[in-house]
């Protein structure tokens, strides 16, 4: 009996001590609060803490729609698109966009197909940009246009190397881009120089394209590509607007790009 009691009398004062005490309880990490110098003025102070917070917001398309870099990340752009940093984040997405392509299974019937955008995807206008502040300047179509027309845009080294793994394993690679038919000689050209061939269809804007959004127009392409029969199972491209819309791919990958957005 005496024991019962020793062991009632345990539990109330457990009881006691945990509503009075809860302070002394292990606490979810969750109901912390932020550290100080994270919420104060300080780190509006920090241009790298600042600008990179605002690339990563880009890249997880949490940004609205926006026209140019902020002034204030000028240099922070500049220096990510020459440095090792970006050329690091690239080959992230190849690497893991080969290793699901080497896994995924294909149809046997060759109607296997891989969606790549065309700029910032599988060739880097980064010359041009470097001549016009890293996306710090409103994007000028007609200069730009200038640039792809004289064709020497280089190959993204990561991009070039999976562009051959994906053929080798036998899917077919469809070219979708927002350049105009227009372009197709140059566009071609340039390619063919940056070490890319045997794609089996290279889609540009037509005339009945122009006015679209590239979601849309992109949309549209990739539904036209499932009705002659294609399985899409991977889609590549340096813009939200490059992988949304419907039909999607089995698979997108998101390549990294601070410089300019395409709605």
């Amino acid at each position: 009996m005496d024991l019962l009691l020793l062991l009632l009398l345990s539990l109330a004062l457990s009881a006691v001590a945990v509503a009075h005490h809860e302070h002394l309880l292990p606490r979810p990490l969750i109901l912390d609060p932020l550290p100080e110098t994270l919420l104060s003025d300080r780190f509006d102070d920090d241009p790298f803490l600042v600008c990179n917070a605002w690339r990563f917001a880009g890249e997880a398309n949490n940004l609205s729609p926006w026209k140019t870099i902020p002034p204030e990340c000028a240099a922070f752009v500049a220096d990510y698109a020459t440095g090792r940093a970006y050329a690091v984040d690239l080959e992230m997405v190849a690497r893991e966009a080969g290793a699901y392509a080497r896994d995924v299974g294909l149809g046997g019937d060759g109607m296997d197909a891989w969606v790549f955008d065309v700029d910032e995807t599988l060739i880097s206008n980064l010359p041009y940009y470097a001549e016009h502040g890293f996306g710090l300047e409103v994007f000028n179509v007609h200069e730009f246009d200038k640039w792809v027309d004289e064709a020497s845009a280089p190959a993204i080294p990561s991009s070039l190397k999976l562009y051959k793994e994906i053929l080798d394993l036998g899917i077919k690679i469809v070219l979708l881009t927002g350049r105009s038919e227009g372009q197709r000689h140059v566009t071609i050209y340039n390619l063919n120089n940056a070490g890319y061939e045997n794609w089996e269809k290279l889609i540009l804007r037509g005339e009945h394209d122009h006015g679209k959004t590239a979601t849309t127009y992109k949309s549209e392409k990739r539904s036209e590509l499932e009705i002659e029969g294609y399985r899409i199972l991977g889609n590549s491209g340096d813009q939200w607007s490059d992988l949304q819309g419907f039909p999607t791919a089995s698979r997108s990958f998101k390549l990294p790009n601070p410089m300019y957005y395409i709605p």
